[in-house]
Formats: structure tokens, C-alpha cells, sequence
């Protein structure tokens, strides 16, 4: 038995912190305070502080998290790792504590006057686009980060699960329509409390951070996303393209023998993923090695194998 944590292990713990705390920090500085609703629970806790500004925003995420992750154990049978339940029961603590660190008393914090954010230096209430912007970025990399250290906050993630489990809902969709109902909800509450009435304006404003949201969590997971899977199909001897992959490239392929459907003659086909810096060499290679060659190059939106990412295991709370 191991009596200390791995260096991958400590790395992964390192992002779940590291994560938590970056996304928090995003939530505080940039949502909070100017009641931008991008979904999901915390989205939904911005609209509860409005009617009940005694409570803080990162405490109403308790009234969502636990129930949510209890019903994934119950209804989605999910294993629950002890990084997801550190990082969905820390997030409600830390943004609280940095709420209490930027302002300066009770007051301040049941309000979240921005002007009064680390003494008025990040007010942005003139730059809410940029506000938007930064916030959004700022918490898709930490939420990011979380799920590359194999957690999750928890969230509208289950209840897309849910849905897609006992609605037949796709996955994707259960999550659009679970912030859309967040970001209705914001619209109405925040309508009847404006004095201005921008609660229509800060709607069109949460749908663009739930779309920055979703892109920098993208981004943070699959970089570039850059990978390509190519299909080359040949009645040539490909022998030159086969040794290419093999050591040039140090890879390997899948080679399918087949045939052509019209002429009946026997071919082969090699599926191989690679990334987009490497595709235009490969079709050079192709070129010489058969000319009249049949090549596909598609996007390769998620890859896993050896020496790729390791598929999830059974129940495992996986995100999108």
C-alpha cells in the first residue's frame, strides 16, 4: 500500500483545487455582482440571492449540489469520486470566502455592489460586454480544469443525464433546456426587481456567457480539438505509406481489406487519426505512394486507445 500520493495523483488534486478556486474567482469578480445568469446552480443561486440577499450566493449552491448528487446516486446509479465531492462541496465555501475578502462589510456583501469590489479597482459596470467576456472565460477554464483532473461540480450535468435517461432527451439538449429555465427564471425575477428594467438586457447577456462558458470548457478539455481521422483507400502497394506511419510518424493504423462496390476489385483501407499538422504530409505521402488514391480527412471530435484518452469507466459521472 502506497503510503504517499503519486505525482499524477497530487496533480490531478492540484487541478481540482486549482480549478475551484479559478472558477469561483470568475463568478465573484465578473457574474455576481452585476447579475449576469449563465445557468446551472450558481446561475440559479445569483437569482435566489436577489430575493434573499441574507444568503450568499455561493451557499444557495449547497441547496442545489446535494440534492443533485444524491439523485445521481440514486436514480443514475453514478460513483461519486471523493474529487467530485470535494470540489462541488468546496466551491460554496471558497467563492464565499472570497466574497468576504473583496468586500469591505456585511452590507457591501449582501448588496454586491461592484463599486465596492476591492475599493471600487474592478468595477465594471461601464465594460458589462467585457465583464461577460472575462467571467466567462475565467470560469469555463477553471470548471475545465476540474474536469481534466476527473471531477465534476456536479449541476446541470446530472440533470441532463436525468433527462436523457427517463425523457430520452439527448444529453446536450437536457442541459440547454435546464439553463434555459435558469435563465427564464433570472429574466422574470430580475424584470420585477429592476427599477430600470434591464432584466431583459442582462438575459441577452447570460446567454452569451452560457455559450463563452461552454467554449472555454472546450477549449480547456480538447485544446485545439485538432485531431483529424483520415481514410485512405487503394488497390496500390502502399507500402511506403504503411512505413511512413509506422516510423515517421510513430503511429499506428487500422488496415480494413476491401473492395470496390462497381468493380469488384480487391482494395485495402487504412483509418488512421492524426493531428492537423500532420495531415498535409501525410497526403503527399499518399500521393506518392498511389496517385489515384481515395483519401477522406473529417474532424475527430473525441479519441480514445492507446495513446489517446482512456475511455470512462462504468456509472462514471462523466460530463460533456
Amino acid at each position: 500500500m502506497k503510503q504517499y500520493l503519486s505525482k499524477r495523483e497530487l496533480k490531478s488534486w492540484a487541478g481540482v483545487i486549482l480549478g475551484t478556486i479559478i472558477m469561483c474567482a470568475g463568478y465573484v469578480f465578473f457574474i455576481n455582482p452585476y447579475n449576469i445568469v449563465p445557468g446551472g446552480v450558481y446561475g440559479a443561486s445569483i437569482v435566489l440571492h436577489n430575493l434573499f440577499p441574507n444568503i450568499q450566493v455561493g451557499t444557495f449552491g449547497y441547496f442545489f449540489d446535494i440534492p443533485l448528487l444524491l439523485l445521481s446516486v440514486w436514480l443514475l446509479g453514478a460513483k461519486l469520486g471523493i474529487k467530485t465531492l470535494v470540489a462541488a462541496l468546496s466551491t460554496p465555501v471558497i467563492m464565499n470566502f472570497i466574497s468576504w475578502l473583496v468586500y469591505p462589510n456585511e452590507e457591501a456583501l449582501m448588496s454586491l455592489d461592484p463599486s465596492l469590489i476591492c475599493g471600487g479597482r474592478f468595477d465594471m459596470s461601464n465594460h458589462l460586454m467585457l465583464s461577460v467576456a472575462v467571467g466567462s472565460l475565467v470560469i469555463g477554464v477553471g470548471c475545465g480544469l476540474i474536469v481534466r483532473s476527473g471531477a465534476t461540480s456536479g449541476g446541470t450535468d446530472i440533470v441532463g443525464m436525468l433527462l436523457q435517461k427517463y425523457a430520452h432527451i439527448r444529453f446536450s439538449q437536457g442541459i440547454m433546456m435546464a439553463d434555459g429555465c435558469v435563465v427564464l427564471f433570472g429574466l422574470i425575477v430580475l424584470s420585477f426587481m429592476s427599477e430600470d428594467g434591464n432584466g431583459l438586457i442582462l438575459s441577452l447577456y447570460s446567454l452569451i456567457a452560457i455559450y463563452l462558458i461552454s467554449r472555454s470548457i472546450s477549449f480547456t478539455l480538447n485544446g485545439r480539438n485538432d485531431s483529424k481521422m483520415v481514410f485512405v483507400i487503394s488497390n496500390a502497394d502502399l507500402t511506403t505509406l504503411h512505413n511512413y506511419i509506422l516510423k515517421d510518424l510513430d503511429r499506428t493504423a487500422t488496415l480494413v481489406k476491401s473492395s470496390g462496390l462497381y468493380t469488384g476489385e480487391d482494395k485495402e483501407m487504412l483509418c488512421i487519426v492524426v493531428s492537423y499538422k500532420e495531415v498535409m504530409r501525410l497526403k503527399q505521402v499518399v500521393k506518392q505512394a498511389d496517385p489515384q488514391a481515395f483519401v477522406i480527412v473529417t474532424d475527430a471530435y473525441d479519441t480514445y486507445g492507446d495513446g489517446w484518452k482512456s475511455l470512462p469507466d462504468l456509472n462514471e459521472l462523466v460530463p460533456e
